[in-house]
């Protein structure tokens, strides 16, 4: 065994050089002071094992004890005493201490051994310190490298769903752009959802949710056959089935999306009414969330404005007008309030 350091505090000068020669003779490094203040004056965490004797002047063995264990050093204390009570070993084992050395130090092998025993649980003692700390650092090391995979992952993950909204909206750009009567419609709808949103303050989260569902919202035509709506003239009965199945066809071609799922809820009943007499489920205004009544108001408006094959397109004021009238029935009140307001502005 490697060369230790141990400190004794002993006030009897002869039984202190007796030890130190003896701890030498065993190769050891020794400190040895005469009392327990000087033993706390010289104490620092190179030392492998302490020995106190119990009754010293001013600070006894216990009291040394007691300040030693406030310094937190994990360092094996030993008690040397030539008074055996059971009273002093309940004291010291409650004290934690690790071992008794007897005085007069007759077997100089059990000396020995209980000495080599309490260098041991100190090695022990630091070894499991230096794995904790390290096991401290690597812990920080992989949580700082998950979180940086976590960024990347979550990067990856918003460019994914970004180029897949896109691929989706070029898809439909070019069916409107296909027909002169709708070209720009979706940019104009997304246009106007979103400043009816801010208007009524909502979150961020939402904008983003009604911004992708507003781009998307008519991505049911590209899958139906709604050259009808080309045609002067109203449509047939026949024809006007086709066209109010794009909101579910719609939610339909974006359900595998997960993220979308709030989108595709939106996109479904962007034609329902707040009186129930909407598409395709029929709900009534309590059924419809902000988002779904936004997106409705939106295009409905450039619906009105717009030019269709089939009708004349309403002016701004007469487009409010009919918008106002509508409002309670088609169209939320509040959000049509809001609406018109961002018009006029």
């Amino acid at each position: 065994m490697a060369s230790s350091k141990i400190l004794i505090a002993d006030d009897d000068l002869l039984v202190r050089e007796a030890v130190v020669k003896i701890l030498e003779m065993f190769g050891h490094e020794v400190i040895a002071v005469d009392c327990g203040q000087a033993a706390l004056d010289v104490l620092d965490p190179f030392f492998d094992v302490i020995i106190l004797d119990i009754n010293m002047p001013g600070m006894d063995g216990f009291e040394t004890i007691a300040a030693i264990n406030e310094r937190q050093l994990d360092i094996p204390v030993l008690f040397f005493t030539g008074a055996g009570s059971m009273e002093y070993a309940v004291k010291a084992i409650n004290l934690g201490a690790y071992d008794f050395l007897s005085k007069p130090i007759e077997d100089l092998d059990i000396f020995d051994v209980k000495i080599r025993r309490a260098i041991e649980k100190r090695m022990y003692v630091l070894k499991g310190k230096a794995y904790k700390k390290n096991l401290e650092v690597e812990i920080q090391a992989k949580t700082k490298e998950l979180a940086e995979k976590n960024i990347l992952l979550k990067k990856y993950s918003h460019d994914l769903e970004t180029s897949t909204v896109n691929t989706i909206l070029t898809l439909q750009t070019a069916l409107e752009e296909k027909d002169p009567y709708t070209a720009g419609h979706t940019m104009r709808v997304t246009a106007y959802a979103l400043k009816t949103a801010k208007r009524l303050h909502l979150p961020r989260e939402e904008l983003v949710i009604l911004e992708r569902a507003s781009q998307l919202h008519d991505v049911g035509k590209l899958v139906i056959d709604v050259s009808c709506i080309q045609k002067p003239g109203p449509l047939s009965d026949e024809e006007w089935v086709l066209v109010k199945k794009h909101p579910e066809i719609g939610q339909n071609i974006i359900k595998p999306l997960s993220f979308l799922e709030r989108e595709g809820t939106v996109i479904r009943h962007h034609h329902e009414r707040i009186d129930g007499n909407g598409y395709p489920d029929g709900l009534l205004g309590d059924q419809l969330d902000i988002l779904e009544k936004i997106l409705t108001v939106a295009d409905s408006y450039d619906a009105m404005t717009s030019k269709r094959s089939y009708k004349i397109n309403k002016n701004k004021d007469d487009a409010i007008e009919e918008m106002r009238r509508c409002a309670g029935t088609q169209f939320d009140q509040e959000v049509v309030k809001a609406f018109i307001d961002i018009l006029k502005d």
